[in-house]
């Protein structure tokens, strides 16, 4: 059942469940922060819209930057500002940033620690209709390897706002990673927030399996412990809100409950989620696994639960891997 410490949205069954995208919060968050602080500033790569920046700039058009379609440049001068005292958010598709301009956020912000804040819009494959070009599915392998980046998958639109004014308060480069598509909203204002933890949002008596999910993929994973419970399947389902720093002592205590693991992402199964989990277990106590996201392979152009359905993805995939794992 859903754990009711940490006060989630009593209606996230219901079908009037409120829907909202995950860069809203991106949003909300910037105008809070540029209203708290002064250092805060903002630049885009000709997406003021689309990455939900353009409150920001028509309430702080002198701390707002159109740099146009140019994410390299847009890296470089964020990790000058970020050098200087400011705290710079950058905004553009994930495709595009980190995916085009990796080498200069590696070389010119990570490396040099930089206090930059890249925020990864349209991120997963439920960015839907526009197809493979803009369906970011590999930040995380990119991202997860550079060193010292901390990087945040939030699961909603509230969690995004949270963890967006988190990042303020952390002095290096942070990756924001933000979806497109409405979603349901899971968590509430008074849910708590630690960066630092992961969290257990479904717990059972006598789980069989533990699920580890990121970004909007945590409602999938919810309502397949919802079904898989009527079904006299108890499992554990975990938000992984922040993947790096991994927090290694929770994926362990978590996993050692069931002895049986599932990872579940909108994104490459290959150096996400789910490699992250597996890199863990390995280290630690070694166990079955398996893991729920696209299987080395693009998608392709359409509606993003048809897609999330056509990938198995969904929560039928979730209980169906789950229950293979648990034969295992």
């Amino acid at each position: 059942m859903l754990n009711k410490d940490l006060k989630l949205n009593e209606k996230l069954f219901e079908q009037n469940v409120e829907l909202k995208p995950v860069r809203d919060g991106f949003g909300e968050a910037l105008l809070y922060l540029g209203e708290k602080n002064p250092d805060v500033v903002v630049l885009t790569a000709d997406l003021k819209e689309s990455t939900r920046t353009e409150k920001f700039a028509e309430k702080f058009p002198e701390r707002f930057f159109e740099v146009g379609v140019a994410e390299q440049n847009m890296a470089a001068i964020a990790a000058g500002l970020g050098v200087s005292g400011k705290i710079p958010f950058i905004a553009s598709y994930a495709v595009f940033s980190p995916g085009k301009n990796w080498e200069t956020i590696r070389t010119t912000i990570v490396y040099n620690k930089a206090n930059v804040k890249i925020a990864g819009h349209h991120a997963g494959i439920i960015t839907g209709a526009d197809g493979v070009t803009h369906q970011a599915t590999e930040d995380l392998s990119i991202t997860r390897c550079l060193p010292g980046l901390t990087i945040f998958s939030p699961c909603d639109a509230v969690e995004a706002k949270k963890a967006t004014i988190e990042s303020t308060s952390i002095d290096g480069p942070v990756y924001l990673r933000l979806s497109r598509e409405k979603t349901p909203v899971i968590t509430t204002d008074d849910t708590p927030f630690d960066i630092n933890k992961i969290q257990l949002f479904w717990s059972s008596e006598d789980p069989k399996v533990t699920i580890f999910a990121t970004g909007h993929m945590l409602y999938y994973a919810l309502l397949a412990a919802k079904n898989l419970e009527a079904e006299g399947i108890n499992v554990l389902v975990a938000n992984v809100s922040t993947i790096k720093p991994e927090d290694a002592t929770t994926i362990v205590d978590l996993s050692k409950k069931t002895g049986k693991v599932v990872s579940v992402e909108d994104h490459q199964v290959k150096g996400g989620l789910g490699s992250l989990i597996a890199e863990v277990l390995a280290k630690n106590t070694p166990m079955p696994m398996e893991f729920v996201g696209l299987q080395d392979t693009f998608a392709e152009s359409g509606e993003p639960k048809e897609l999330i359905v056509k990938y198995n993805m969904d929560e039928k995939a979730i209980g169906e891997a789950a229950k293979k794992v648990i034969g295992r």
